[in-house]
């Protein structure tokens, strides 16, 4: 799937839910799903800036595309990084790069969150193409 596929799923499906109490109750949800990050990459150099709780983020380059593993020790942020992982991980370095990430906004979350788990998740957005503007730039 594209990285607009991806984003448009994630809208459908909070589409099916009435009110913030669903929402969450899926954002929990899908941190609980979130496949382990390897034990190894749970280290310092790993850590997001910018976010209240622990978020580790480790990323792959392999065959053309950069593979996302996350964690973090808050239940709610952790179903913040299974959604953003979903939607860019696998996908090309250049277009994580050059990626609009519009489903924060299109399910309400922006306006749902506190400031410092918004800033928390805008600094995973930030980290995660990052590596794709890294990569892109030299050509990988």
């Amino acid at each position: 799937m594209t990285i607009k596929e991806q984003q448009d799923t994630i809208i459908e499906e909070f589409s099916f839910f009435t009110d913030w109490t669903e929402k969450y109750e899926y954002i929990i949800q899908l941190g609980k799903d979130l496949p382990l990050i390897d034990e190894q990459y749970k280290k310092e150099e790993n850590l997001i800036k910018g976010c209240q709780s622990k978020v580790w983020l480790h990323a792959e380059h392999r065959d053309g595309k950069i593979f996302f593993t996350a964690d973090s020790d808050a239940i709610i942020t952790k179903g913040l990084v299974s959604m953003v992982v979903r939607v860019l991980s696998g996908q090309s370095p250049a277009a994580i790069a050059d990626a609009e990430i519009y489903f924060v906004d299109a399910i309400g979350l922006k306006s749902h969150l506190s400031l410092t788990r918004s800033n928390g998740l805008l600094s995973m957005l930030k980290q995660m193409k990052m590596y794709g503007v890294a990569l892109k730039a030299r050509g990988i």
